[in-house]
């Protein structure tokens, strides 16, 4: 999954693709990269982001989903708003990537049940501005996996079907960098839910920590780029279904290779 940022205040890439034009433009070259499907997204989740009405969300991601979606292109629209993923599901989206799992709009899982289309339910715990003082576990793997199956019993009580969900662990989403390192190694207790897993490492604050310099710096966004590159390999070795990255071309090939050590062992 290659990410098209529509936005102006994106962690990693905020302005680069806000141009329309720009980012179908973008998207397309994902997709030549290897991307199998293009997230579109118009509203940053990054920590301390604040929130964009939903008349501004739906005319940055509008004109690039139906620009993709008529190249052929299959696309999933990064939102929490239950009309925006109604309306990106009109203009081509074939997914919707919620990363409150249904929390922050009530209406999400009855739009998502009637699309029929594939729904990443993330485990979350608050919007931007709260979610650093929301990582408070004791176990976080028991934790998230309990959460995300409320979550999921919550959406399918609405209508979802159990072969729409996909589930994400939210790395970085009202976590520290242990919490997300227990969640990557424990990787196989999520799978356990009987669900796809997608897993959005790339870039995140905690691989730039891990690489920071004698100083104490964290690595720059773009700096991190080879160590999301270990993780693909290494989530993709043990059966996640999606990876959700910025740099395509090098993460599809760790795929390929992951996917050609796990076809020896057969």
């Amino acid at each position: 999954m290659g990410v098209v940022n529509v936005t102006p205040d994106s962690f990693s890439d905020g302005g680069r693709w806000f141009d329309p034009a720009d980012a179908v433009r973008h998207g397309l070259e994902l997709v030549e990269q290897g991307a199998d499907i293009v997230d579109v997204g118009g509203e940053s989740t990054r920590p301390g982001a604040a929130r964009v009405s939903l008349e501004e969300e739906l005319a940055r991601v509008e004109p690039v989903i139906r620009g993709l979606s008529r190249q052929g292109v299959t696309v999933s629209v990064d939102t929490m708003r239950a009309e925006v993923a109604r309306v990106a599901v009109g203009a081509g989206a074939s997914l919707v990537n919620d990363v409150s799992g249904g929390l922050a709009d009530p209406d999400m899982p009855r739009v998502v049940a009637a699309s029929g289309v594939r729904y990443v339910v993330m485990h979350w715990r608050g919007h931007s501005h709260t979610m650093d003082s929301r990582a408070v576990y004791g176990d976080v793997v028991a934790e998230v996996r309990e959460e995300l199956t409320k979550r999921v019993a919550s959406v399918m009580a609405e209508g979802v079907a159990e072969s729409q969900i996909v589930l994400d662990p939210g790395l970085g989403f009202s976590k520290n960098p242990e919490h997300n390192w227990a969640l990557l190694a424990r990787m196989d207790e999520l799978a356990q839910l009987g669900y796809p897993l997608l897993i959005g490492a790339s870039r995140k604050r905690f691989l730039g920590r891990l690489l920071a310099g004698p100083d104490g710096t964290p690595r720059p966004f773009s700096g991190s780029d080879d160590a999301t590159l270990a993780v693909t390999a290494l989530v993709a070795r043990a059966g996640a279904w999606c990876v959700r990255v910025h740099d395509v071309r090098p993460n599809a090939d760790a795929v390929r290779v992951a996917a050609a050590v796990q076809g020896a062992r057969a």
